[in-house]
C-alpha cells in the first residue's frame, strides 16, 4: 500500500552512528512491508535475489555478503523540529532524519549505504545515483564538494558479532518529491577523497523506500 503524504520533520546537522546490536531491526523488519505512522515513512523487507516473476522490495545482488534472509528496515522521520542556533539558542527548521536497521549480515564487517534516486530493480544499477540535495552537474559524482555526507545521505555501518547494526543520518533539508527511491548497501565504507568521493564499492543489496 502506497503511504500517504505526511508533514516533514527537521533535524540538526548530520550524525551517523553504527551500533553493535539493533532491537529495532527485529521489531519492525519481520516481513516485507511499507507503512506510515504519524510523521514517519517506513519500509522493511527480507532480502531475496531478483526474480523475473516478482520483484521484491528488498533485493540482494551478492548472497555471500548480504545473505538471503537477512533483514533491513528504514525509517524516514519528516516534519518540523527544532535545530541548534547561535549562542546556544534554538531555531525552528524542517528537514529529514533517516534511520537504517539491518540484521543477518556478516559479523564484524563494515558496509557502505546511501539513499539513491530510483527504486530497486533487477540489476544493481537500476537504483540510479546517490540522491544529492545540491546536484553535481558532472555525473557520476566524485567531487567532494557534492559527494559528501552533508549533501547526500550516507548510512555506513559496521555490524556486530550477530550481524546487526543501525545507522542514522540527520539533515536540515528535505527530499525533492519523487526523487529519492531506495537505500543501497555497498561493499565497503564510503570514500571521501577527490575522484573517489561517494564511492563505496559494488552495490550488494537494495531496499525500495517511498521517501517523502
Amino acid at each position: 500500500m502506497k503511504p500517504a503524504r505526511i508533514p516533514r520533520k527537521a533535524s540538526a546537522a548530520l550524525a551517523v552512528t553504527a551500533l553493535l546490536t539493533s532491537p529495532a531491526t527485529t521489531a519492525f523488519a519481520q516481513d516485507e512491508s511499507r507503512w506510515v505512522k504519524a510523521g514517519e515513512v517506513r519500509a522493511a523487507g527480507v532480502f531475496v535475489p531478483p526474480s523475473p516473476r516478482r520483484l521484491a522490495e528488498a533485493l540482494t545482488y551478492d548472497v555471500k555478503l548480504v545473505p538471503v534472509g537477512a533483514r533491513i528496515a528504514v525509517v524516514e522521520r519528516v516534519g518540523d523540529r527544532r535545530v541548534g542556533g547561535h549562542a546556544g539558542k534554538e531555531t525552528a527548521g524542517s528537514g529529514t532524519d533517516v534511520r537504517l536497521s539491518v540484521s543477518g549480515l556478516l559479523p564484524n564487517r563494515m558496509y557502505g549505504a546511501h539513499v539513491h534516486t530510483e527504486p530497486c530493480g533487477s540489476t544493481p544499477e537500476d537504483a540510479g545515483p546517490h540522491y544529492q540535495n545540491v546536484k553535481d552537474p558532472e555525473q557520476p559524482s566524485t567531487d567532494p564538494a557534492y559527494a559528501n555526507p552533508e549533501n547526500e545521505i550516507w548510512l555506513d555501518f559496521t555490524t556486530g558479532s550477530g550481524g546487526q547494526a543501525t545507522a542514522e543520518s540527520r539533515h536540515t533539508w528535505r527530499f525533492r518529491p519523487g526523487q529519492a527511491g531506495s537505500v543501497v548497501i555497498h561493499e565497503h565504507g564510503t570514500a571521501t577523497t577527490p575522484g573517489e568521493a561517494g564511492t563505496a564499492g559494488a552495490r550488494l543489496a537494495c531496499l525500495t523506500v517511498p521517501f517523502e
